[in-house]
């Protein structure tokens, strides 16, 4: 037997490890192959394919250089209800009036006592759920409100992609067409814009870098910089580019009432951000909203404070943006981007929280929903206490009692409706700053206690 040579096993083992070498080549090969591709992709994170402007408001335009995100954009449409907030998908039938044949759910149908906080108001008329950024533009145009009240051109401030408008309407001057649109019929300014939120709201057509594009924000936080010893400050200079990505959506997402005759759009900004500062700065020029249809009483409505809110938060104070909680950055191959599927975090746990808190989507969520859960409660106990006074309030009219009582039960009630209000109007249901919240809802029910000791005519504390 020839011992040298070499057996059928050490054949076939040679055979395989010659195999197994190639394809561990290939594999590498191919790697590196995609290493340099996805590298490529990083140096060119858009193509031009068509000429952006500062014109250009149509977002299916920049999609066709941002595609990626444009996809995310047209998302906005999903309506997915969350524990505490989100929309659903209600269907109605169409009319000549109001085409749209899915809305939302009535928040005045979930809760009848939200007619007797806005008893006189647009308000108890028509409260729905918000939808996403997609539908911003119609539901302002279509709900109810607006054949109750004659809005002003100034709504669209917030509901419209109304940045070239305002430039067109001021020969370019974007505070001159802010002024001259804002007293406008809402009917009638409705006309100068085609889209809700666009893409050159937010963005420079040639950098791409974060602009703020409102009139009231810019004005708002010139205001609030000032009170805090920054004279002229100038958003789109000073800021920084992570305050950037809580500027642009704060733009929208605040409290604010109409000033003047010429209904210009004023965040209530120059004492503050806190509730306790935009009701002293309310007292202080005498605002109202409407009054009170049952009691009389001065009263403000407030609207989506989010902004001011978020302030007094945990996040906030970490340097966490609205962006990295509703829009967080995702991989899309090689290119890192801002999901611009704008959307509650809860709906998105783990690009969204997971990034930053090391649990599971079950334990983050159960976290969230509890907190929710507890200002939700005390929510329910705040509006409970106002409607108590309200009720309190038409008996002492009835009863003749004197006017110096009602007046300073009046004055409590315009408080406790703002600050209960504060958190109806809210978005997140406490969770931006849970103590903060829990707080507001306290100082509301005292506001409410307070009134009603006023109509006994009996000394009180707070």
């Amino acid at each position: 037997m020839n011992t040298l040579q070499p057996s059928r096993g050490s054949f076939r083992l040679t055979i395989m490890i010659v195999i197994a070498s190639t394809l561990a080549a290939v594999a590498g090969v191919a790697l590196l192959v995609n290493i340099l591709e996805r590298k490529k992709e990083a140096l060119n994170p858009y193509y031009r394919v068509v000429e952006l402007t500062d014109t250009t408001v149509s977002a299916e335009i920049w999609g066709k250089n941002f595609p990626m995100q444009y996809d995310d954009y047209r998302r906005t449409v999903d309506q997915v209800r969350t524990r505490f907030g989100g929309s659903e998908a209600v269907p109605r039938t169409p009319t000549d009036a109001d085409p749209r044949s899915i809305v939302s759910q009535s928040r005045l149908e979930e809760d009848p006592r939200l007619k007797t906080m806005w008893a006189g108001y647009a308000f108890a008329a028509d409260f729905r759920e918000e939808r996403g950024h997609a539908y911003m533009l119609e539901d302002q145009m279509f709900t109810e409100r607006q054949r109750v009240t004659g809005q002003p051109g100034t709504c669209l401030h917030c509901h419209a992609s109304v940045y070239v408008a305002y430039k067109k309407a001021g020969d370019g001057d974007l505070i001159k067409g802010f002024e001259k649109i804002n007293p406008m019929p809402y009917t009638e300014a409705r006309k100068l814009v085609d889209h809700p939120v666009s893409c050159i709201d937010c963005h420079d057509p040639t950098t791409m870098q974060l602009r703020v594009t409102r009139p009231g924000f810019i004005e708002g936080i010139r205001a609030l910089k000032a009170s805090q010893g920054i004279a002229n400050y100038d958003v789109n200079s000073m800021a920084t580019r992570q305050e950037m990505r809580a500027y642009v959506c704060g733009q929208c997402h605040v409290e604010y009432y109409f000033k003047g005759k010429e209904k210009r759009l004023t965040y209530p900004w120059i004492n503050g951000l806190r509730v306790d500062d935009i009701m002293a700065y309310y007292d202080e020029v005498k605002f109202k909203d409407w009054t009170h249809a049952e009691t009389g009483a001065e009263v403000l409505k407030a609207q989506h404070p989010e902004f001011e809110l978020w302030n007094q938060g945990i996040h906030a104070r970490s340097g966490v943006s609205c962006a990295d909680c509703h829009m967080p950055y995702k991989r899309v191959g090689a290119l890192k981007i801002s999901d611009h599927h704008v959307r509650s975090p809860l709906l998105n746990i783990n690009r969204a929280c997971q990034t930053c808190h090391r649990w599971s989507e079950d334990e983050l969520r159960s976290r969230a929903e509890a907190i929710q859960e507890k200002t939700y409660t005390m929510r329910n106990i705040a509006i409970n206490a106002l409607v108590d006074l309200i009720n309190d309030l038409k008996r002492a009219r009835q009863a003749g009692v004197g006017n110096a009582q009602l007046s300073l039960a009046r004055n409590y009630q315009r408080q406790a409706q703002f600050y209960v209000d504060f958190i109806e109007a809210e978005n997140s249901m406490g969770f931006h700053a849970p103590q903060e919240a829990t707080r507001i809802l306290g100082e509301a029910i005292n506001f409410a206690r307070l009134g009603q000791v006023a109509l006994r005519g009996e000394p009180a504390s707070r």
